[in-house]
């Protein structure tokens, strides 16, 4: 065993900075800290963090109503340098561009992933696009080619068309041919979501009347809504007899228990609960949905709007408007 001579100081672990929730609340208890590096694992890679996505999930975890352990760092979406590798890594080598959104901690100026999930970013897209694109892009990517693959003969409903999700989701769809009708809450938003493609724009207010107007009272062949608690019930009401309503976020909230009864009542409906990590299930799979995303970036199909960049000392406030729903497009943190 080798000892540590007596005046001889113990090697500093390396730090960086990094956002850390000491216990659950709200946006306030998201504090800047000095935190220790991690070293790689068999399988991961360290990545050098240029820009972190802030999505809906991480307010869950912070405020405790999704369960995870604290202290916590927020985040799972980044893109940034291979900063090292872990045992047993091959492919991947330090200074690749890389993006994902399977990681842990990216609320910080360093975060791990497992390589297998990490993203190769092409020359060509930036890293706060890269950031924006994994999580968002990849969801809008399986909600119209996986959970109902929308086609030129389908009218849709999507809710929050100006948000991240939103913006990519209508123009996946309008590629494929769709009439899309969607959501917002401003003039601001409507401008964003006609920019997008979206057919028809509404407010919210007694939005399944205007619906069933817009569609010869027939209603719409599926709705794609990640808004939840407060846009459930008029989602189901937006449907055609055997139409689906894929639920696939909470962003006013979680839906609470109901009567499956109201599905038969309704017109024999469909409803599904889908979750990005289901549609990641094989490398395959993964590389699938994110090179068809980066690749309609590049040819200039897509566009991925970046609504706000915060410094990472602000993520309270990036959190705060998110839930306020200040916000447009994708909320990134800069480290």
């Amino acid at each position: 065993m080798t000892e540590n001579p007596g005046n001889s100081p113990r090697t500093a672990k390396a730090t960086a900075k990094a956002i850390v929730a000491a216990a659950p609340g709200g946006p306030e208890v998201l504090q800047l800290q000095d935190v220790e590096i991690p070293s790689p694992g068999p399988g991961q890679l360290l990545v050098k963090v240029a820009a972190a996505g802030v999505n809906f999930i991480e307010t869950y975890e912070r405020s405790g109503t999704y369960k995870v352990s604290f202290p916590f760092t927020p985040g799972s979406e980044a893109a940034g340098t291979v900063a090292a590798v872990g045992e047993g890594v091959t492919g991947v080598a330090a200074g690749d561009r890389v993006a994902f959104c399977e990681g842990a901690g990216t609320y910080g100026q360093y975060a791990l992933v497992r390589a297998e999930a990490a993203l190769p970013v092409p020359d060509g897209v930036g890293f706060e696009a890269a950031a924006a694109l994994p999580l968002q892009g990849m969801t809008a990517h399986y909600l119209v080619n996986s959970s109902f693959k929308a086609g030129p003969e389908h009218t849709v409903l999507t809710h929050a068309g100006a948000g991240g999700v939103g913006l990519l989701l209508t123009q996946l769809l309008k590629a494929k041919g769709a009439r899309v009708i969607t959501t917002v809450s401003s003039d601001e938003k409507e401008a964003l979501a006609r920019s997008a493609g979206a057919d028809e724009v509404l407010r919210y207010e007694g939005f399944p009347e205007k619906v069933r107007g817009l569609t010869n009272g027939t209603g719409v062949d599926v709705v794609y809504d990640g808004v939840g608690k407060d846009t459930f019930d008029g989602s189901l009401a937006s449907l055609r007899k055997r139409g689906m309503l894929v639920l696939f976020g909470g962003a006013s909230g979680q839906v609470p228990p109901f009567d499956l009864q109201r599905l038969n009542a309704g017109g024999s409906l469909f409803v599904t609960r889908p979750k990005l990590a289901d549609h990641l299930l094989t490398p395959e799979e993964r590389q699938w949905r994110s090179r068809e995303i980066f690749d309609a970036v590049l040819a200039g199909r897509l566009d991925v709007r970046i609504g706000g960049t915060y410094p990472l000392a602000e993520a309270a406030r990036a959190h705060e408007d998110l839930q306020a729903r200040r916000t447009t497009g994708k909320v990134l943190l800069v480290p």
